[in-house]
This record gives C-alpha cells, structure tokens and sequence, in this order.
C-alpha cells in the first residue's frame, strides 16, 4: 500500500493535475526501464531460521519452496540453495549447494532469485577466463571471455534487473561443449558506461553494445555466433540479427523470457511494484516519452519474417512480467525455425532454475548440429 500511497498522493499535490500526472507516470515508467537489481519482479523477502552445513530453514512461500536451483541473496550475502527437503505449512527446508558472498545468519531477511552465481566465473565456477574490454560506442564494456576449442562462440546477455552473473547459471554447460563464451555487461551495468539520459530502452539501444561483442568475437576468431539473450537481452539479440554488420556470422539464437511486447512489460513491472491500474496508461507514454520508444520499431524486433537462424525459444506461462502469449505467436508462426520448450512454473527469466537438467539437456540437442 505504500506504493499506492504515494503515487496517490503525488498525483493530488499543489503541482497542478498535469505535472502531477507526468510525475505518476515517470514513477510508474521506472521499473521497466531503471529495475532494481534485487529483480524484475520482487516477490518478497523471507526469514532465514536456521542453517547448517549443508541445509537451510526458510519461511515457507510460493518463491522459498519452488523446486530446482536458486540464488539466496540479502545484504551483502549470496549463496545457492538447491533441493527441497522438506516442507511443513510454514516452512521450507531447502540443500545448501554454496555460500559466494557473506555469511548465513539466521534471522537475516532474504530472497531468491534466478541469478544463482556471484563472482567472475573462475571464483563462481573454477572456470579459466579473462576479462577483456570491448569498443562500445559509448565507452568501454567489460566482458568476461571464458575460452573454448570450438569456433563457435556463445555471446550470453542478461535482461532486467540482472548483472553478467546471471548467464554464469549456463556457463559449466556450455563451457563442456568446448564453447568460446563472451559474458557481457553493457550500459548502465556496474562498470559499463551509463546511456546519455541514465535508462534502459528495453533492448532497442543495448544492442548496439551486442553488436560490439559480436564484432569483437569475429575479430578473434568466431567463425559462428550464437546469441544467447534472457529477457530484455533477448530482445537485443533479435536487434543484432537484424542490424548487425556481422549479422551473417550467426548461427542461432537461444531466446529465454524475450520481452516481445514492451508496453505489456511496462505495465506489468509497474503493477508489481504496486503502481494502481489507473495510472498504467500514464507509465506506457512516460516510458515513451523518455526513451523515445515508438511501438513499431520496437515490434519490428519480433517481426518474425525478420528471423532467419534457427532459434531456441525458452519459455512458459508462469512469466508474468514477459507475456507468453507473445512467445508462442512467435514460435507458430516460425514454426521452421524456432523450437519452443515450455517451462511450466517458473518465473520470469528463472527457465533453468526449476529444472537445470532438463534445461541444459534441451540446450545441448538445440546446439549440437550448431557447433
């Protein structure tokens, strides 16, 4: 309710209805285009009770007792937490996998995420690598580079809300595939270059930053790319395709929770944050106004006669911040050339976490006659 609270209040301040309304409307616009990095779409903190070596207590909710692989994460602490173990009606007893950051304390407040890693993917993930620096137009962008015998590379770009460290979730799979990887952070990431006006455009400027690592990647020796996009970097990869110069190097694309239809992850980002429905049409024009986003050249991304690379679509309907129904359009309408695998239950951009076998082994059969 404080939210809700606020938004109504700023919209009956002595500012006058019209400034007000800009004011609700920047307010509501934030959260698709500036996201917190504790997510995209936050689904609370629960109470660590207790942990053991290998074992930890949590308050039970629909986030702490979903199956698979997650990050736990709070201030100044990251770990993993792995199987369910346990459950009683108000609590989740879950494997501890890893503790990357911090220290476990019960009592502390935490929540997961799909982001399971943190650190660089040799202290993550025991993974040789080397952080390089690619030519942005903005500025430099560092990227971590983790080699491979294939001369195929893999560029992984995150989405909302997330850093370089959320594609380390695939890494150890794809880096037994003998793939060159390219993990990149890219404007407004900690360490990359801010945009001129300090906001995400959804995928419709970023790839421009895409486009650097792919240039990069050619340049030393990739004779294939694959584009490996979650959420808004999804976005970015369809961007590339379309627009790179090195566009004919790619091979395939890998598209987890796309942001197909932005308006919809407008809206939906403001309305988990609590933004009243009133004011959803007031943050689809702020997010207009202040990145000059125009539907059409935003839709021309998932044009699909613009798709011509198989493409691996990864998908389900638990995503509330991506539509779904956007993704499976898609995929009937390229029905010969994108493969849709449906992962039920599972948040957005956390395809993987609920099931990583299952995932890894439907990326594996996608990649194969890629490589």
């Amino acid at each position: 309710m404080r939210t809700r609270t606020a938004v109504a209040m700023a919209a009956t301040t002595v500012l006058g209805a019209g400034t007000a309304a800009l004011a609700a409307g920047r307010y509501g616009s934030r959260f698709a285009l500036r996201p917190s990095l504790r997510g995209p779409v936050p689904e609370g903190d629960v109470t660590l009770h207790s942990v053991t070596a290998d074992q930890v207590v949590l308050t039970r909710t629909l986030s702490s007792a979903r199956p698979g692989v997650w990050g736990l994460t709070g201030d100044d602490l990251h770990a993993a937490v792995g199987d369910v173990l346990d459950l009683t009606p108000y609590s989740v007893t879950r494997r501890l996998l890893s503790v990357q950051r911090g220290a476990l304390t019960p009592g502390a407040r935490v929540r997961l995420t799909p982001q399971a890693c943190a650190g660089d993917p040799g202290s993550a993930l025991g993974l040789d690598h080397t952080e390089v620096l690619l030519r942005g137009e903005l500025g430099p962008l560092p990227a971590w580079f983790v080699p491979g015998a294939r001369d195929t590379w893999v560029i992984a770009v995150h989405g909302l809300g997330a850093t370089r460290e959320h594609p380390l979730n695939v890494a150890t799979a794809l880096h037994a595939h003998g793939l060159p990887q390219l993990l990149l952070a890219y404007r407004n990431d900690p360490g990359a270059p801010a945009s001129p006006d300090g906001i995400g455009h959804l995928g419709a400027t970023e790839w421009r930053d895409l486009d650097a690592a792919m240039r990069y990647a050619v340049e030393y020796g990739a004779q294939r790319l694959v584009l490996f996009g979650w959420s808004t970097g999804a976005t970015m990869a369809l961007h590339a395709l379309a627009g790179s110069p090195v566009r004919d190097r790619v091979s395939g694309l890998v598209l987890d929770s796309p942001v197909l239809d932005w308006e919809a992850t407008v809206r939906a980002a403001a309305e988990s944050n609590g933004v009243p429905d009133a004011l959803m049409p007031l943050a689809v024009r702020a997010a207009e106004g202040r990145t000059g986003l125009l539907p059409e050249p935003v839709a021309a991304a998932a044009d699909p006669a613009r798709l011509t690379v198989p493409t691996l679509l990864v998908h389900g309907p638990g995503d509330t911040l991506a539509p779904w129904a956007a993704s499976r359009e898609l995929a009937a309408l390229r029905a010969d050339l994108v493969t849709l695998h449906t992962v039920p239950d599972a948040p957005h951009a956390a395809m993987w976490n609920v099931n990583p076998a299952d995932y890894e082994e439907t990326l594996r059969r996608f990649l194969t006659p890629l490589m």
